[in-house]
């Protein structure tokens, strides 16, 4: 008989969108005359900006004609979009990294899911708590954890609780951990870390070998001066740190997918009798089996992003995103509720009104204002008593959101 793998039957009930998804579709489908707004999943709504769309066009035409038509390229990535990468998002801070430790992908969901097959069943994760599903999920998946326990944490994960109580900034764990995952700016409390912690971070997994999986998806939303915008910028990270990026909501790119993997060859795993071994190769192993690359025509789309008049668009549209999330933080604010991260995030993290838990509110705020948002908990026991609301919707729909929230809530 063919065995499944057990292991993903250890996951809780629904993907979190998905379970979201389908109490909205019930909704609508009992309330059909209902406007319903979206400020929960992290979907962009803006166009993907000019100078990509007619990269894209070109490249189109290439595909159109045998001497400029192009089959499989290079599963790391053209070089004239990893050079860019180079030049553009880390030579302009100061940060030397080459091109062969640039991995082009389809986004960084999927690099955060995948990055672990090339770590061992037997390491310990540590996770902030609340986090980005795909962390915890893929390594559940993989065999690295223990069965899901009544307070909603798995064995054999060291949880690192994030909530307004300590800044939302993890402690260093107390116990040796190989892997950790951090989020800066963080998806889902739109909160950041700053370069002292960071730092910490860094001395941390030097002195206990471990490895650092950061997620710097959101880094063109930063504000704030003390605040990193890759993890590359703190000494010594190059040795013990993989970071992960995308265009998805840089340029808009959700929908044409396109991240990449930042893999420095000083980056070093032990075999089990305690050889290092350089993670940069195995990653490209992995990353060669079994990925054709991302299809050239978007890649000469994301390319143009890194050109000036690109970086010119993406600031507009970040811009007009970040404005969202202070109509949002704002509005919110002036009804008194409590209100962390849209400063260097697009994500608005709020604390529920007493008595409620965070399923409770987004029935709530479905039901009496017809806005949907995401439930902490969803993310992890920590975010519980909390929920997110994205800025990616458009100024009309956000104003309006914000409106019904302020008029048609009964706090």
């Amino acid at each position: 008989m063919a065995l499944v793998n057990e292991n993903y039957l250890k996951l809780q009930g629904s993907y979190l969108f998905a379970e979201i998804a389908h109490r909205v579709q019930k909704f609508k489908a009992e309330n059909p005359e209902a406007e319903v707004i979206s400020l929960g999943i992290g979907d962009v709504t803006l166009p993907l900006p000019q100078v990509s769309i007619e990269a894209m066009h070109k490249a189109v035409d290439e595909m159109a004609n045998k001497e400029t038509f192009r089959g499989y390229g290079p599963e790391q990535g053209y070089a004239f979009l990893r050079e860019k990468i180079r030049d553009v998002i880390y030579k302009s801070r100061g940060v030397d990294i080459e091109t062969d430790e640039i991995f082009v992908s389809d986004g960084a969901k999927s690099d955060c899911g995948n990055i672990q097959e090339i770590f061992g069943v037997d390491n310990t994760i540590a996770i902030t708590d609340p986090v980005y599903p795909v962390y915890l999920d893929t390594n559940i998946m993989a065999g690295r954890t223990g069965l899901v326990k009544e307070d909603g944490t798995f064995e054999g994960v060291v949880y690192m609780p994030c909530t307004a109580e300590n800044n939302f900034t993890p402690e260093l764990p107390k116990q040796h951990v190989d892997m950790i995952y951090l989020c800066s700016p963080n998806n889902p409390t739109g909160t950041t870390l700053s370069r002292d912690e960071l730092a910490k971070w860094v001395k941390y997994a030097k002195e206990n070998k471990s490895i650092i999986l950061y997620d710097a998806a959101y880094s063109y939303y930063i504000t704030e001066e003390d605040v990193p915008h890759t993890i590359y910028e703190i000494e010594g990270a190059k040795e013990v740190a993989i970071e992960f990026r995308s265009f998805s909501k840089t340029a808009g790119f959700t929908g044409t997918r396109c991240g990449y993997i930042v893999l420095p060859k000083s980056v070093k795993g032990y075999t089990k009798d305690g050889k290092e071994q350089a993670l940069n190769p195995l990653w490209n192993r992995r990353h060669t089996t079994k990925f054709n690359g991302t299809p050239y025509i978007i890649q000469r789309g994301a390319e143009a992003v890194l050109t000036e008049e690109g970086q010119k668009q993406v600031k507009e549209m970040v811009g007009y995103y970040m404005e969202n999330a202070k109509i949002i933080r704002e509005g919110l604010a002036s009804l008194g509720l409590t209100v962390f991260g849209g400063v260097n995030s697009p994500y608005v993290w709020l604390k529920v009104p007493a008595g409620m838990t965070s399923w409770d509110f987004f029935d709530k705020l479905l039901h009496e204002a017809n806005i949907v948002g995401t439930p902490g908990s969803g993310f992890g026991p920590s975010g519980e008593n909390y929920f997110r609301l994205t800025a990616f919707g458009s100024r009309e729909n956000t104003l309006k959101a914000v409106e019904r929230i302020k008029t048609q809530l009964k706090l």
